[in-house]
């Protein structure tokens, strides 16, 4: 995995953890779905990334 690769699923972990808290503290179900699936969506790339890399070895 490249490193830029890390840092935009990285950073797009870290919009969804603040997404979610905004939400909570606001009380937008809206908004904590959206940054929950926002990191699930981090989580899976990484996985495929790391999938990938497996391979290339």
């Amino acid at each position: 995995m490249g490193a830029d690769d890390k840092i935009k699923n990285a950073a797009e972990d870290l919009i969804g953890k603040g997404k979610e808290a905004v939400g909570k503290v606001t009380g937008n179900d809206k908004l904590v779905a959206e940054g929950k699936a926002d990191q699930v969506k981090a989580a899976a790339k990484d996985t495929v990334e790391d999938v990938k890399d497996a391979f290339k070895k």
